[in-house]
């Protein structure tokens, strides 16, 4: 029987496609190098839905909420926002959407709604079916198979991110369980996952041509663009002590996305548009005299942060 095709998102492979995404995502946001300010707004405003909701509130109540959320940057209050102030308040968005989207799928997937997500009730809202492999025995089939191993990986993440005696997850597990890399107790599940996918001579480290995967160069001809690409991110992002391999914490810095960095990436962005007067930080009134950058910014997840009190009411 064959199983066709699985839903995208299955284990831990999520993180390698969001890392993996963040590079076409970067040339889309800055094609040829330039920004592209449209971008921001379509990326995280979301669909046509979300670009009309914004657009139905009147400038004055934009201007207020944005006020809030400025101050709620302002750590220090000393009415000027800080590429660290920014930097973390945009991790904090990060972290704030994650959970959100976690206790919403864990609704979906407590399917008899007793607080519980059972390995069962993950498999039917998955495919629609229970799935049972069994863990000793490989299938002919090719892609069978491969579904077969990831399907048993996700298992092992699944047994991993239950912390009680209970067989199903709550809440709290389900969110390790999708989102390992906010969890402390998931971190070395995430690096063991990796270095079994990727160490193959079992040194505990990633070399070069692991990190490359099944790609083998051609000596009659220069290697390809992505190629190139790919090797510059290993030696100049991720070989932080330039050894020539990753070591644990290095291979952490890969296969999880990077939220720190990215965060960074956006506040100096920022920083740089915006700062009238070459402080390297931002008043209220230069936010709001170029008020459409900042709303299509990563700063409030592109206008959506003037939807959710959570980020401008007066309590937060």
């Amino acid at each position: 029987m064959r199983l066709g095709p699985r839903p995208a998102t299955l284990g831990l492979l999520l993180l390698c496609a969001v890392a993996a995404g963040a590079g076409e995502a970067e040339e889309l946001h800055y094609p040829q190098g330039e920004h592209r300010t449209d971008y921001d707004r379509e990326a995280l405003l979301g669909g046509q839905e979300e670009v009309d909701e914004y657009v139905k509130l009147a400038p004055e109540e934009q201007q207020k909420r944005l006020k809030s959320i400025i101050k709620k940057i302002d750590l220090d209050s000393d009415g000027f926002l800080t590429e660290s102030e920014l930097s973390s308040w945009i991790q904090m968005s990060f972290k704030h959407y994650a959970m959100q989207e976690a206790k919403q799928q864990f609704v979906e997937y407590d399917k008899n709604s007793d607080g519980s997500v059972s390995w069962d009730e993950y498999n039917i809202q998955m495919y629609d079916r229970v799935i049972d492999f069994d863990e000793n025995t490989a299938l002919d089939d090719a892609e069978e198979e491969s579904f077969r191993q990831l399907h048993l990986k996700d298992k092992k993440r699944f047994d991993k991110a239950n912390q009680d005696s209970d067989p199903g997850l709550n809440l709290e597990e389900f969110i390790a369980f999708e989102h390992p890399e906010e969890v402390d107790y998931m971190t070395e599940f995430v690096i063991q996952e990796a270095l079994e996918e990727h160490d193959k001579n079992g040194d505990g480290f990633v070399s070069l041509e692991e990190f490359l995967g099944d790609y083998r160069r051609d000596p009659t001809s220069e290697d390809p663009e992505w190629i190139l690409v790919e090797k510059d991110r290993f030696l100049n992002d991720y070989d932080k002590d330039a050894d020539g391999s990753l070591d644990p914490q290095e291979l952490l810095s890969w296969v999880v996305p990077n939220n720190q960095g990215i965060a960074q990436e956006e506040a100096l962005h920022l920083i740089d548009e915006m700062d009238l007067n070459s402080d390297r930080k931002l008043s209220e009134a230069e936010i709001l005299e170029n008020q459409d950058l900042f709303l299509t910014s990563e700063a409030t997840d592109y206008g959506r942060q003037l939807h959710d009190e959570y980020f401008y009411h007066d309590e937060l």
